[in-house]
């Protein structure tokens, strides 16, 4: 392919981005894929030379543009080589004038205000940069000193006990040790969320209320292996994938389906009987912007409003799983205030029975009630978590 060919065929595939992202449907490297799978001439520079100008464009753009064309427009602004390619053979059409390009910005506008008093401007770049590759150390069958000598250029995380960061083009799904099940990709922030549950490896019954395909279950059984712990979601097809990586980890751990809004009912068994319940939220998503910079184009004022009504209800359900003197671990990777300092606030304000309690991870800042990690000060995806005691 030719670079004006590159340029153009970019320009699809953010057209398709463009439009996924308004109607939910598949993620940007999905439509990548499936774009070169059906485009067999591209060689390997070339799919990689289109991702990321794709890329480019999508981090340089916090609003979601009119099109593909649009989002180039503005990257070309920014690169004036870019512009050349305009108008030549198998390239994009000619720059007409008057033409819009997409403006350049890291937060969407509207945002803004919703942001936590942490999250500075001078943090935003670090939002958008490329993510390091963490692994989790199964500490139940292994020790991260010596898994750090099986992986090239692998550096210790500074903050999880657990953790292994690696460059971020780095492939380990081949690696004998994730094969083993020795290691399990996961951010260092994420293993922090794990690390806040703090069980003891005892009989402790542990519930992972929003357990989507079992990240910190995993993390939380090699811990304590002794736990009962349950699995639980609303989404078949990520919880399925739960069980595999269990196997593979040797992990006992229990799934159980949800349906709403019967969940309670279908966890009658375990009210008021659980040691702790995590509860990770489904959120804006704001804390992994550096992994999937196009989930600002999906956010719109509606969706987070139901996020945050959802936060609510699953943490009053979660309340009534804990028995008293049990715990419950609250996280969102989200950097807003509605989704995590708020909610802790409207939570124990309608819940005399519970009280805060500090957070055993050395890490991040306090934010209200809880703990916030960001990418520019811990150098993790964002993370707001905190943790509440049952008290009667």
């Amino acid at each position: 392919m030719t670079p004006a060919a590159r340029l153009q065929a970019a320009i699809e595939i953010l057209d398709e981005v463009i439009a996924s992202a308004r109607d939910d449907g598949p993620p940007a490297d999905s439509i990548i894929t499936r774009y070169f799978k059906q485009r067999r001439y591209a060689g390997s520079k070339d799919r990689r030379a289109v991702r990321e100008l794709a890329f480019r464009a999508i981090r340089r753009s916090a609003e979601r543009p009119t099109g593909g064309r649009s989002a180039i427009l503005g990257l070309a602004q920014d690169d004036g080589a870019l512009l050349e390619l305009f108008g030549l053979p198998r390239g994009p059409n000619p720059i007409e004038a008057g033409e819009e390009a997409a403006e350049a910005a890291l937060v969407p506008l509207w945002l803004v205000p919703d942001l936590s008093p942490l999250v500075s401007e001078a943090e935003w770049p670090a939002l958008l940069e490329r993510a390091p590759l963490d692994l989790r150390v199964n500490v139940a069958r292994a020790s991260r000193d010596d898994l750090l000598k099986e992986f090239e250029a692998a550096e210790p995380t500074r903050l999880s006990p657990w953790g292994i960061r690696l460059p971020s083009d780095t492939s380990v799904d081949d690696h004998p040790a994730y094969a083993a099940g020795l290691v399990e990709v996961q951010d260092e922030g994420s293993q922090l969320i794990a690390l806040a549950c703090a069980v003891d490896d005892g009989d402790e019954r542990i519930v992972d209320l929003c357990a989507g395909a079992g990240g910190k279950s995993l993390a939380v059984a090699a811990s304590a292996p002794g736990a009962t712990i349950l699995a639980a979601d609303s989404n078949r097809q990520r919880l399925s994938k739960l069980a595999p990586r269990a196997q593979r980890a040797g992990a006992r751990i229990e799934t159980r389906l949800l349906s709403p809004p019967a969940e309670l009912d279908e966890l009658a068994d375990w009210r008021a009987s659980a040691d702790l319940v995590l509860v990770d939220a489904p959120c804006s998503g704001s804390g992994t912007w550096r992994r999937n910079p196009e989930g600002r184009w999906r956010l719109t004022p509606q969706r987070l409003d139901q996020v945050v009504a959802l936060q609510k209800r699953l943490l009053d359900m979660a309340a009534e799983l804990v028995k008293p003197g049990g715990l419950l671990v609250y996280a969102v990777c989200s950097l807003l205030s509605r989704e995590g300092a708020a909610q802790i606030d409207a939570f124990l304000h309608t819940h005399s029975s519970w009280i805060s309690e500090a957070s055993p991870i050395a890490a991040g800042r306090s934010d209200g009630l809880g703990t916030l990690l960001t990418p520019a000060y811990d150098g993790t995806d964002g993370f707001f978590v905190a943790r509440l005691l049952r008290a009667c």
